[in-house]
């Protein structure tokens, strides 16, 4: 696993072109005492009404990682840590930009699970009952490479 600014970073993590366009975003894989995947069902474009993890843009001044943080809180109501980084992964966004979107393992901490901000739905998820779900294109795969589902 190689290093960036002492965290690491999964195999996956690709380089990316500083000059297309880009929007740095985080989000979490937070997992209960069940094994069970907390997910929700996104509210806007990209993808919006498919389920995929909690996460949005950072905002100026915060790290990956806080932001993490915050965007669980705001869609699910729950309170987490973030533990690692797992990888960063690239999603299309609108007029030629792309999310970057470092994804971090969460110890959950507390709160009370319930949607909001971008969020329509929040629950968890079985790692069972995830194939059966409309997901976000290549999320599925993607937490495989990164050994997040086992």
């Amino acid at each position: 696993m190689r290093q960036h600014r002492g965290q690491a970073l999964a195999p996956s993590l690709r380089v990316v072109s500083i000059s297309q366009p880009y929007v740095l975003c985080a989000g979490g894989v937070v997992r209960d005492a069940s094994g069970r995947l907390l997910m929700i069902r996104r509210a806007r474009p990209p993808d919006e009404g498919c389920w995929s993890l909690p996460g949005g843009r950072v905002e100026p001044g915060e790290s990956a990682a806080e932001a993490a943080v915050r965007e669980i809180r705001e869609e699910t109501g729950l309170v987490v840590d973030t533990a690692m980084l797992l990888g960063r992964t690239q999603i299309a966004g609108p007029d030629g930009s792309t999310y970057l979107v470092d994804d971090f393992r969460c110890q959950l901490v507390g709160g009370e699970l319930r949607p909001g901000g971008d969020a329509t739905e929040a629950r968890w998820v079985s790692i069972a009952e995830l194939g059966s779900l409309a997901c976000t294109p290549r999320l599925i795969e993607t937490l495989e490479e990164w050994s997040a589902l086992g």
